[in-house]
């Protein structure tokens, strides 16, 4: 099953009590009850998920996984809802689409930002060290800002600095800013070297400006990484080995990443990816269908090169149901182990969100650092 239908037809009123939720729908009763998304088993093995809106028209969009589904209302009151058939093992982040605006739900206490929250099936595997955040909850922000004004990359950007655990190895996060502000990654490495589940860590947190330029397979991020954003992380005053880097990255983060892997090996030698967008090659994004091109892109055609990557850890994750990435991430998967690489590979419940890639970035960055 590749995305939701709208739903099954409503049944008596009290359809909703087979989601835990009793009473009539749109009475002040059922609204003090309501906690969704919520899920049902399906007969084809899968889920069908309760979504429930109250108020004006809206639709249920889905990051990378379908279409957005419309709501229906219940009778004459102010509860609209949509059954929504989900697949086996899936974590999504979802918003409610109204009045020219996005939402997050508010019967959901799983947010990722202001306007957007997680919905995940029972059978998805749980997420430790992760919190629950609600969409009105302020992150914690590191306290250390260096101001990057980056001459290779150009521009001036603000890159956060945490240490974990009394600071370690540097874990350079692209898209940092997202890592700030939707999902709490401070907090969940906090918990996971805490817990002994990896190394005390310095966290770097790098935002892209420009993602499509900078996560191009260019030398000018890895160039001004090294001779500037790092001698500023040593100059800083916080507790890091700038000698000891990992890079975690996603989607074009991560084939940025492995890019770097290719090509500054003096630099990047451990590697955290998921869902690297290996579809890439130079004109792929001027293409009617970008993933059309050749398997792999341009990281495998240089994998095929057996460049001695004897000397990288570098994890591999895609999410289960990101169908058409798949045939470009096994191809540089298979190629760097023949390369020598020492690679992990695993699959994320999820498509391509972030909300599925958590507990693969604290896993294979701790597993980068073994």
């Amino acid at each position: 099953m590749t995305g939701p239908a709208s739903g099954r037809a409503a049944g008596p009123e009290n359809a909703f009590a087979e989601f835990g939720l009793p009473g009539a729908p749109g009475t002040d009763a059922f609204w003090a009850a309501a906690r969704t998304p919520a899920s049902t088993p399906a007969g084809d093995g899968g889920w069908v998920t309760l979504f429930l809106w109250r108020g004006s028209p809206a639709s249920v969009g889905f990051e990378s996984w379908s279409q957005p589904v419309p709501l229906r209302r219940w009778g004459d009151t102010d509860c609209w809802y949509a059954q929504v058939p989900m697949p086996p093992r899936l974590r999504v982040t979802y918003q409610f689409l109204a009045d020219d605006a996005a939402y997050a739900d508010p019967f959901n206490p799983v947010g990722a930002g202001a306007d957007r929250s997680i919905a995940a099936t029972p059978d998805a595997p749980v997420q430790p060290h992760w919190p629950a955040v609600a969409a009105g909850d302020v992150l914690p922000l590191p306290h250390t800002r260096l101001r990057w004004a980056g001459a290779r990359l150009g521009g001036r950007r603000t890159v956060r600095v945490h240490p974990v655990g009394g600071g370690g190895p540097v874990v350079l996060l692209l898209d940092g800013d997202d890592w700030l502000y939707l999902h709490p990654a401070m907090t969940a490495f906090e918990s996971a070297v805490a817990r002994g589940d990896m190394p005390p860590v310095t966290l770097v947190f790098l935002p892209a400006k420009d993602r499509a330029a900078e996560f191009g397979c260019r030398p000018e991020l890895w160039e001004g990484v090294r001779d500037e954003l790092l001698p500023l992380v040593a100059e800083s005053g916080v507790p890091a080995d700038p000698g000891r880097l990992v890079v975690a990255g996603q989607s074009l983060g991560g084939l940025s990443a492995m890019y770097a892997a290719l090509e500054f090996p003096d630099l990047v030698s451990r590697v955290a990816c998921q869902s690297g967008s290996f579809w890439w090659t130079p004109d792929a994004l001027d293409r009617p269908d970008p993933f059309g091109g050749p398997e792999g892109g341009v990281i495998a055609a240089r994998l095929r090169e057996r460049p001695d990557l004897s000397g990288l850890r570098v994890a591999f994750d895609v999410g289960e149901h990101e169908t058409r990435m798949l045939s470009h991430c096994e191809p540089a998967e298979a190629l760097a182990a023949e390369a020598g690489a020492t690679v992990r590979v695993s699959r994320s419940a999820s498509g391509h969100d972030r909300a599925g890639w958590r507990h693969a970035l604290l896993r294979d960055v701790a597993w980068a650092l073994a």
